[in-house]
Parts: C-alpha cells; sequence; structure tokens
C-alpha cells in the first residue's frame, strides 16, 4: 500500500473533509488496511488567486514545493493537493517534488470523459478562471465549459471567501443562482472546481448533476493507494 502525502491548509477546513473522504471510500475492515496519509496543513501558504491575479507578489509554489518535498523525505509516494486553484503551480511543483502529484484536474476531465459529458458548468475561483486551466483541459478532450458571467463570479466567490472560507453558512440563493445560470447555458453536469464548494455539497442538498472536483481527487487517490469502495465509482450527483 502506497502513503498519500497531502499538501493542506487551503482551506484548513476542506483539507479536513479530504481526509475524511479517502477514509470513508477506502475499502478497510481493520485500521490497517487504511490509507497511511502523511499531511501538512499549512494555511499561511499565501493565497493562490491574488497571486494568479497579479494583486499579491508572495508565491504560493515556494512553500508548497518545500512542504512536498518534506513529504517525500518522510515517506508519501504520491502527493495530492486539495485546492484547485493550487494546479496552476503543477509544473513548478512537479520538477520539485521528487514524488508523483495527483492533478485533480486531469482526473475530472478524465471522468468526464469516461462518463460521456459533453458540456459542463464550472464554479472556481478567479485564479481557476482567469488562468484557463480547466478550460484548457476539457477542450483538449472535446468537453466545452460553461461559466458565469461577472454577477455570477461574484457570487461564487463570495461563496469561496466570505461564505465558507470564513466559517459562515454557505448563502444558498447565490449557489443556486449561479446554478441556474450555467444550466440555462446547457451544461449537462456543474463542476464545484473549488474545495470551498464541497463544504456546500457537504452540508446542502444541492440537487442531481454536481460533480465534486474535490471528490474525484479522493477517488483517485484511494485507487492509487488503496482499494476504492464500489460505491464510490460514481460521483455525479442524483
Amino acid at each position: 500500500m502506497k502513503k498519500l502525502g497531502v499538501i493542506g491548509g487551503m482551506g484548513p477546513m476542506a483539507t479536513v473533509y479530504f481526509m475524511q473522504m479517502v477514509v470513508e471510500m477506502t475499502r478497510a475492515e481493520t485500521d490497517q488496511e487504511h490509507i497511511e496519509m502523511l499531511i501538512h496543513n499549512c494555511p499561511s501558504i499565501p493565497d493562490r488567486t491574488s497571486y494568479i491575479l497579479g494583486e499579491s507578489r508572495e508565491d504560493p509554489g515556494e512553500p508548497m514545493a518545500a512542504i512536498g518535498r518534506r513529504l517525500a523525505e518522510c515517506g508519501a509516494d504520491v502527493i495530492a493537493i486539495p485546492c484547485v486553484t493550487a494546479n496552476y503551480f503543477c509544473r513548478q511543483l512537479s520538477a520539485e517534488i521528487p514524488v508523483p502529484i495527483i492533478n485533480s484536474i486531469t482526473e475530472t476531465v478524465r471522468y468526464l470523459s469516461g462518463h460521456r459529458i459533453g458540456r459542463v458548468g464550472l464554479m472556481a475561483t478567479d485564479g481557476t478562471v482567469q488562468s484557463a486551466l480547466f478550460q484548457k483541459a476539457l477542450a483538449g478532450a472535446g468537453i466545452e465549459a460553461v461559466l458565469p458571467g461577472e454577477a455570477g463570479q461574484r457570487d461564487v466567490m463570495h461563496l469561496i471567501y466570505q461564505n465558507i472560507k470564513a466559517t459562515r453558512p454557505a448563502e444558498l440563493e447565490r449557489f443556486q443562482r449561479v446554478s441556474l445560470e450555467l444550466r440555462d447555458q446547457g451544461a449537462q453536469v456543474i463542476l464545484l472546481g473549488c474545495t470551498e464548494l464541497s463544504m456546500i455539497r457537504r452540508d446542502e442538498r444541492i440537487g442531481p448533476d454536481y460533480l465534486d472536483v474535490m471528490q474525484v481527487l479522493a477517488k483517485a487517490c484511494v485507487e492509487r493507494c488503496g482499494i476504492l469502495k464500489e460505491q464510490y465509482q460514481s460521483l455525479i450527483t442524483c
């Protein structure tokens, strides 16, 4: 069984929930059959979106790389980062960390392709949206991405930063408003493309046809490091 290293803290609650996902998804009847995880929960890592948008000069890639190297030194065989926007730094991190990094965007695109999804809506941070990380990966697989307009994107950022990161309840009317906008554009599935949005799926009945990117990452980690429970083959909400 491989050891999973986790570069966490972006945000802290998402990291806790990611660990819970991995445990719940693993087919295990004893403690010893669960996946060993080495977790560095480091909330002081600079904000990824602020750096990508040029609003901050603090490079999040440097501390993430340092943590990844330490995790590898401690025996991690693979690395997961429960922060979608952090995939922006994946090339830098892959060059500096001596073990593979499981990319949540790559895994999500592979999952969508396997389920023959042709058009998806994307809820994500400004950093993820403006860097076009998801849009390029989806287009490469022949999948069209639709995005919220300016007001809808402000709603998404409000949910992420003013609600979940601030440990306040999600304002569901904002979530539902953006969801309707994306479905009106023909989205077959809506991607919860920020780990903070996973908290909304966890805590609320959001309805069908959402795909939680952090859940896809957890599934990929279990498949790489342990044995996946059969019921987690399908992740799109019903």
